[in-house]
Formats: structure tokens, sequence, C-alpha cells
């Protein structure tokens, strides 16, 4: 088993990583005595998929656990699907000695995380991520919260899990669309952070495409070791975490005027190219290099362009009520050479018009 610690002081956690993890989460959670008792969350699909399995691992330890479900898909990221689930929390009678169980992907992770953060003014939580994007990027770092319909993310709460456990066997379950969604997370590390673990993903494509557990095992691994590492310098988006948002702000603002029917991972893509598309007009990246991310992110078939049938001057306004703006003005994270990013709030209107066009 790989474990990976996020430092962060009395807060700190671990994110074990190993194939058939599932089966061991209540000797975990058991051996560690977070809680009394467990309650699972987690769509209905997943539910289908994991929730007896997962059950099975918590009573097979003797802890008391229930599971609770919501429909899958963003659009169940929002105040109402909270007050459901809050109002769940009170009818089984779960108090601050228990312990919320995030058995999904991203929406799962971010919901349940952030009902955590405010039930009885926060419960403890962690983190079972079942998707490639969850397992490399929103499981780790403590960032949750919900859609409203002025933004992505507008309402949430930094509030950091016990313990983040990964099985990188159900990624195997997972759909070739999926799997792209999370990638793009993953190419996104090596830009801003990594230029070997860039050149890693471009050595290894096939077999992450395969889905080839020793390389998957290591990609998630890479991924988490340098988020626990921006996090545990800006646990709170200060500074340095900012670069985490690299195709992020445009892609928010895909998502968003899309009303959310184009996933994540592709809307961040689409964010990355328009990224170096802003960062090679202002003359801070090489135009060979912005052909060698979009190069990559097109070998991981990974969408380029952001569709025409989306408003433009929509996505434009929701730049400006992104939660990382200043003032009505957005910031974006560009890169410099491959491994190197820079955050700057210094972009033209005109620029970013350009960006977003064909």
């Amino acid at each position: 088993m790989k474990i990976i610690d996020v430092g962060l002081g009395n807060r700190s956690y671990p994110i074990m990583l190993s194939a058939g993890l599932l089966d061991s989460v209540g000797r975990e959670l058991r051996q560690r005595n977070i809680a009394k008792r467990y309650v699972v969350v987690a769509d209905d699909r997943v539910a289908e998929l994991y929730g007896k399995q997962l059950l099975d691992s918590l009573r097979k330890e003797g802890l008391s656990c229930d599971l609770l479900t919501f429909p899958h898909g963003e659009a169940s990221k929002n105040l109402t699907t909270i007050g459901r689930l809050a109002s769940s929390l009170a009818l089984l009678g779960v108090d601050r000695k228990d312990c919320l169980v995030a058995l999904g992907g991203g929406v799962t992770g971010d919901i349940t995380g952030f009902v955590a953060a405010i039930y009885m003014r926060g419960i403890p939580f962690v983190q079972v991520p079942t998707t490639l994007l969850a397992q490399v990027d929103s499981s780790v770092g403590g960032k949750t919260g919900v859609d409203i319909p002025e933004g992505k993310n507008l309402v949430g709460a930094f509030y950091q899990p016990r313990a983040v456990f990964i099985d990188s066997r159900v990624l195997v379950s997972l759909p070739p669309a999926e799997l792209s969604n999370g990638l793009a997370e993953v190419i996104k590390y090596g830009v801003i952070y990594d230029r070997d673990f860039f050149d890693f993903l471009a050595g290894h494509r096939e077999r992450i495409l395969q889905l080839h557990l020793p390389v998957i095992e290591e990609v998630v691994a890479r991924c988490c070791r340098i988020k626990a590492a921006v996090v545990a310098a800006d646990e709170k988006e200060a500074d340095l975490r900012r670069i985490l948002n690299y195709g992020h702000t445009l892609g928010h603002a895909v998502e968003a005027a899309s009303e959310f029917s184009i996933a994540h991972g592709m809307a961040v893509a689409m964010g990355m190219v328009a990224a170096n598309k802003l960062a090679v007009a202002k003359a801070l990246l090489a135009r060979q290099d912005a052909e060698t991310i979009n190069n990559l992110i097109a070998g991981f078939a990974l969408p380029a362009r952001i569709p025409t049938e989306y408003d433009r001057r929509l996505m434009k306004s929701f730049l400006k009520t992104d939660k990382k703006a200043v003032g009505g003005k957005p910031f974006f994270v560009l890169p410099v050479t491959i491994g190197k990013v820079i955050i700057t709030d210094d972009v033209a209107d005109e620029l970013i018009d350009a960006a977003l066009s064909e």
C-alpha cells in the first residue's frame, strides 16, 4: 500500500492507495477509531456498484453504518441536496461523534464534505473516491461546496477529511469518457508543477488508456503527492494553491454556460487550451510548448475547442462571478513553460475574447 501524508498540523491526514482497498476500509476505520458510527453517502449509480461492498467492509469490523443516496450528476450539487441530506442525518440521530463517508466521484465528495462541514457545525468525514478525477484531485485538499445559478462552487467551505482511501481497481469499471474526464486533471499537474511527470504521461499514454494498473497507480500517486505538497504549503488558496486552477477559470465558465451538460474534466481541457492561447498571446509561453501541451490533451481524447453553440458573452459574465475573481476581475493561471505557471489578472478583454473564440 502507498501512503501519502497531507501535512496540515493537527488536521493532517493520510491518503492510502492500493488495489482492492475498498474491502479494507472498515478495518482501516476501526484501527483509526475515527467515529462510533458511519454514514456512507453515494449517488444512486455508485451506491448500486459499490455501496454493499463498502457497507460489508464496515460491518465485518463491527462498525455501525447506514447508506444515504441522491440522484447522480452535477444537477444534484446544490443546496436542496444539502438540505435533504442534513435532514436525513438528523432523522438517523447522527451526532458529532459520527462520521460521513463520501463514496463516489467529485460531486459526491464535494457534497458530503460540505454537509460534514456544516452539520452540527462540523462532524468528521472520509473520502473513498471512485473516479479518476476524484482520486487525483477533488478528494484531496478539503475543498467542499455546491453550485448556485450564479456560478460553480460559489457556496462551500475548506474542510479537510480525516483520511482518503483510494482503490485503484475500481477504475476498471469507468467508461472511457469518465476516464478522459479525469485525465484532464492529471495533465494539469504536469503542466503546473512537474515536467518529468508530463513526459511520463506522454511516454505511457497507451498503458494509461488501457488502465494498466501499475501505471495508473503511479499516475494517481504522483498527482496526490503534488497536490498534498501544494495544499500543505497553502491550505486555503492564499497563494501557491491557486496554481491548481490552471484551466479552471475558463473551464468553470464553460461548464456554467452549458448548464453543466459539459463534464468538469472536458471543460477543464478546453480551459487549458484557452489558457495556453492566452499565454502565447501575452508572450509568456512559446508556441511550441503550447502545441506540445495541446497535443497531449488531444492524445488523451480530450476536447480542445469550446462548442460554438454556447454564448461567449454568458461565459464572460460567469468569469466575473468566479469565486477567485476580485472586484469582478478574474485571475488566470498561465503556463510560462511546461512545469511552471504564473497567476495574473492582467489579461485584456480582447485577449479573453480571442481565447474563447473558435
